[in-house]
């Protein structure tokens, strides 16, 4: 199957509905835990049902199924952390922070797969680091934001990176049903914790307010379900290079989105700026360096 530009469009929706996320958080009045205790309750729901009526055999073995039920565990702690980087802060910083996904998993692939790390890479996370010094030099007010979603996305590319061991081995959508039920179960054995040390007035915020549902409906139908769905239908057509470039696009989508939607409160100071271009320059670059690489080595091994 060939990809026309129509394929290539639909994937840079899916990264703009990505790059939205951040500011439904925003537009939510539930706190960040009780989001994600939402966002993946009625996500492992709708791919229950998506998975039922595509009759998909559910069975992966009690030990697959465990891995992949604690996976889950991450991604409720990175979208918890996401969401409320986006409250301490503003969606722009936290956007920001999400940038380094790419420099995480530059790290953590060569750590968990075992393989040499390649000076490219450690260059271009030196690139990164360099953004996020310039823009906690000129954003320190909002410190606390950048690191809770540096941490996030630590978290993020820790579970992409154990994903891709699971994705050779079992379908897609059933791998993010179990990882979305394991999310929601998570943060259900979390809640004690939480109202012990975080909670406002030491008590669960489960009751949405106005516009509420209708964006959790969003933030996980359409961010969640159907963007991950279509995703992986693309990639069918479009090559894993097109795809994570695109992808790499979502904080950039996700800062402007912000500047329109929130105004003055989402204007930053140059620096952020500057450091955030810094961080996404390196990010766009380790795609098209691979890429290089790859063809450089097969030429190689061809005149070999």
């Amino acid at each position: 199957m060939i990809a026309d530009n129509k394929d290539y469009l639909h994937l840079h929706f899916l990264v703009f509905i990505w790059g939205f996320t951040a500011i439904l958080g925003l537009l939510i009045s539930i706190p960040a835990v009780e989001i994600v205790f939402y966002r993946t309750l009625i996500a492992s729901i709708a791919l229950w049902l998506l998975l039922k009526y595509r009759k998909r055999n559910l069975s992966l073995g009690q030990i697959e199924i465990f891995k992949i039920f604690t996976t889950g565990f991450l991604i409720a702690a990175h979208w918890i952390l996401f969401f409320a980087a986006a409250r301490v802060s503003t969606a722009s910083v936290c956007l920001a922070g999400m940038a380094t996904c790419s420099f995480w998993t530059s790290l953590l692939e060569p750590l968990l797969t075992r393989r040499k790390i390649k000076a490219f890479e450690v260059f271009l996370g030196l690139m990164v680091i360099a953004g996020l010094y310039i823009i906690f030099r000129f954003e320190f007010n909002h410190a606390l934001g950048l690191g809770m979603a540096i941490v996030s996305a630590f978290l993020a590319a820790l579970f992409t990176v154990i994903n891709s061991k699971f994705t050779r081995r079992h379908n897609p959508y059933t791998i993010t049903f179990y990882e979305m039920a394991g999310a929601c179960i998570g943060i259900g054995l979390f809640f004690p914790i939480y109202l012990s040390f975080w909670a406002t007035e030491g008590k669960l915020q489960l009751v949405p307010q106005n516009l509420d549902w209708l964006y959790l409906l969003i933030l996980a139908l359409i961010c969640t379900v159907y963007a991950y769905s279509a995703s992986v239908e693309l990639m069918k057509k479009i090559s894993a290079f097109s795809v994570n470039l695109a992808v790499n696009l979502e904080p950039v989508y996700g800062i402007i989105l912000a500047l329109l939607i929130f105004g003055e409160r989402e204007k930053m100071q140059p620096g952020f700026y500057l450091g955030t271009a810094i961080i996404l320059l390196s990010v766009l670059s380790y795609p098209v360096i691979n890429r290089i690489k790859r063809r450089k080595a097969l030429e190689v091994d061809t005149i070999r």
